[in-house]
């Protein structure tokens, strides 16, 4: 007898959907599984055969073929097992193919039958209810994750034999249900900006980059405080949107590293400079997403930038400007999503002292042209902010005052933020570092004296096209956090300072 379940797999971070064929006919005991599946998904036989005699169930000893399709899709993981289970039942009559009709089901079997969570169930769950499947059966530690997606019934189990008492009117179980409203954490759990003191020029500039979505390189002596002050940045970002919530949610699901249900505030991803260009872009074999991709809608970021190696800041370049990650094998192209905001810290020489007020610099100017020359042209011109950390005597740091909270400087992101989203609202982008240069011909208007400023910086500082359009879109967030419509001269000034480049190298 032929029975057909539908289910999903992941290709990249989107989801598509599966039909597990199961056909059990007459002959010899065998149990064959086509439709490209990889190691993982063969070993399913075993764990299905053991997970359907341990409910109390005899397993049919004949001949089995299960085919999944579209078979020229490498199928991978043990996502299948549920499916596979419930077709064979369905195939030796345990249950009604009828009641089947609109679910899918994904899952995997623990040898007792008991269920076991998942990756990738967000991203499946929606294609399954673009494909207009209506009800989805999942493991009960997936099933808030997979509730997030509107318009579909999502069904928790803990075993096989509770879906088999289920589908045979044994039990009842209701649809999992999620407040959408209500999961976003209102509390913090990063530093406070009122325990850092001074450093108040580097404070603006975090604000700045909070309220535009800014890149930003901090470069300072060892000790002055660019770590501590990159930690507290998450403390100052608008709170993430359900729909950046579910973007991000999806990444974090499919790689594997999804704690709770839902992402639930911006993600801040931090990389060593040991870290390999794979782990930072994201690939392998069979292409995951990288630590770029996991920041996603928050904060990546990269601790003494000149350690890293050279290809792996370089491998940086596009999805710094293209907001996404492409990434091509033999088996195809995958695409992962990496609108994520750089925040960078670095020594400004090899010894960490150079223009340090309280201590010498033993480094000579070919070490220190060297050791700052591992950040290239390319990769500082897509930055839209370099500020310069100084370093701060500890016998002042009782006498400067805490200076203002991350609860008070949220606040004027937050009004930022929602003015950009008010103007950009029927372009499709959220943040102002995101327009295109016809979206700054628009939008980024110039009073007079703020224009000769910026065309008299151009040909002094002979800024490239690209640096002339970042620093359009700091002075339109800079404005926006003074709640000014026009861009005027001491916005144009101020992003201008912020771009300047030639002390790195200098």
């Amino acid at each position: 007898m032929l029975s057909v379940i539908k289910s999903g797999g992941v290709a990249g971070v989107d989801g598509y959907l599966v039909h597990v064929e199961v056909n059990i006919t007459q002959g010899l005991p065998q149990f064959i599984t086509v439709g490209l599946p990889d190691a993982s998904v063969k070993e399913s036989k075993e764990r299905v055969k053991s997970a359907i005699n341990n409910i109390g169930i005899s397993f049919p000893l004949r001949k089995i073929v299960v085919n999944l399709a579209p078979a020229d899709i490498l199928k991978q993981g043990t996502i299948y097992d549920l499916p596979i289970a419930v077709g064979i039942l369905t195939a030796s009559g345990q249950i009604s193919s009828k009641v089947l009709e609109d679910f899918a089901f994904v899952g995997e079997l623990a040898l007792d039958g008991s269920l076991r969570k998942i990756r990738g169930t967000l991203p499946i769950v929606m294609e399954l209810k673009e494909k207009g499947i209506k009800n989805v059966v999942l493991p009960v530690e997936n099933g808030k994750e997979g509730a997030l997606v509107e318009g579909i019934n999502i069904y928790g189990f803990r075993s096989l034999r509770e879906i088999l008492e289920f589908f045979n009117g044994g039990i009842s179980v209701e649809p999992i249900k999620v407040n959408r409203e209500a999961i976003f954490r209102a509390d913090s759990v990063y530093p406070d900006f009122s325990e850092i003191r001074g450093q108040y020029a580097v404070k603006r500039a975090l604000e700045i980059a909070a309220a535009g979505f800014h890149n930003i390189l901090m470069i300072g002596s060892p000790g002055s405080g660019k770590s501590m002050m990159a930690k507290a940045f998450p403390s100052i970002m608008p709170p993430l949107t359900f729909q950046e919530a579910i973007e991000t949610t999806k990444i974090h699901s499919v790689a594997g590293v999804l704690d709770d249900f839902v992402v639930r505030e911006r993600p801040f991803v931090v990389a060593h400079h040991t870290t390999s260009d794979v782990a930072v872009i994201g690939g392998g074999n069979v292409p995951k997403p990288g630590l770029v991709s996991l920041a996603h809608n928050g904060t990546f970021f990269m601790d003494e930038l000149p350690e890293f190696k050279r290809n792996v800041l370089e491998s940086l370049r596009q999805p710094i400007e293209d907001k996404v990650v492409t990434v091509s094998r033999a088996s195809g192209s995958y695409t992962f999503p990496a609108k994520f905001q750089l925040i960078a810290a670095a020594n400004p020489c090899p010894c960490g002292y150079r223009n340090d007020p309280n201590r010498e610099c033993k480094c000579s100017p070919r070490e220190i042209k060297r050791y700052m020359g591992k950040l290239s042209g390319p990769v500082v011109d897509r930055i839209d902010m370099i500020c310069w950390v100084s370093s701060v005597d500890p016998e002042d740091l009782s006498k400067m005052s805490t200076g203002e909270s991350s609860s008070v400087i949220r606040e004027r992101v937050i009004k930022a933020v929602e003015i950009q989203r008010k103007r950009f609202r029927e372009t499709g982008i959220n943040f102002n570092s995101e327009m295109s240069p016809s979206m700054l011909e628009r939008f980024v208007v110039l009073d007079s004296s703020a224009e000769n400023a910026l065309i008299t910086a151009l040909k002094k500082y002979r800024f490239t096209a690209r640096s002339y359009h970042r620093i359009l879109k700091l002075s339109r967030t800079i404005a926006d956090l003074e709640g000014s419509d026009i861009v005027m001269l001491k916005h144009i000034i101020e992003a201008v300072n912020f771009k300047l480049s030639e002390e790195i190298y200098s």
